[in-house]
């Protein structure tokens, strides 16, 4: 044995890539015998800058800075690289900070209706093909019919209510409310007709108005719009609830 000591290295080393490009941060691992010049060239792909307009500085695990990295003729294992160190490129080509990762800042192409229209490869195509969705057309005339029959239905019901009217709504999977029509005919909120009801109870859901739009006036909680047809009209007396008893 001659005593002397052996330094076994690893031939690689995993390191953390930041830039000035990028708020992104990545891990990499590269080999230690290659030229700066070399991982600058593997930084292009990474990072996105050109590798001429490279200046790179060394940061330890912690992040405390170590040294430039200046030397492209140098070896990367040259340098105080341990893994989990940082290197962090800062670009001198002059590109805008982000302009690799903000994605709005990319044009994007739109292809015209007319061309997109003629093409036999498209989503488009195969769905005409297929004839699924908009373009089952027995399907879509089915679906039109039945949404008139519902709209003439919901018409219908509310010409048979008047405003005034002692009235009782019938929800599905909630209980049967009492109180009297204030309102009947569309809306801006949502499309159809309507039936605003004052509740004999605070069992509704405003006061009469939806969206800053007054339809009609009751006490808050007071006050629901409800579909014609889960509302029967007919003589519900209000009852006494004791309110004023002592």
């Amino acid at each position: 044995m001659d005593g002397g000591v052996s330094v076994i290295t690893n031939p690689t080393v995993s390191v953390r890539l930041t830039s000035t490009l990028s708020s992104f941060e990545v891990n990499r691992r590269f080999n230690r015998g290659m030229t700066i010049a070399e991982f600058k060239s593997k930084l292009e792909m990474v990072v996105g800058s050109p590798a001429s307009c490279m200046d790179l500085q060394l940061f330890s695990a912690s992040d405390k800075f170590l040294q430039k990295m200046e030397d492209n003729e140098a070896l990367l294992g040259s340098y105080a690289v341990d893994d989990d160190c940082r290197i962090h490129v800062i670009d001198r080509s002059g590109a805008q900070t982000g302009e690799f990762s903000d994605l709005s800042k990319v044009e994007k192409y739109e292809i015209p209706e007319d061309v997109y229209e003629k093409r036999t490869d498209s989503v488009r195509s195969f769905l005409k093909k297929k004839k699924v969705g908009q373009f089952d057309e027995e399907k879509m005339a089915q679906r039109e019919a039945e949404k008139a029959e519902r709209e003439l239905e919901e018409k219908t019901a509310a010409e048979a209510i008047s405003v005034g009217k002692r009235c009782q709504v019938l929800v599905s999977g909630q209980p049967t409310k009492v109180g009297t029509v204030m309102f009947v005919g569309t809306a801006d909120f949502k499309p159809g007709y309507w039936v605003g009801v004052k509740y004999d109870e605070p069992l509704g859901k405003n006061d009469g108005s939806v969206n800053g739009k007054q339809y009609f006036e009751c006490q808050p909680k007071y006050g629901a719009f409800v579909k014609p047809q889960t509302v029967i009209v007919g003589d519900f007396p209000e009852e006494d609830y004791g309110l004023d008893e002592m």
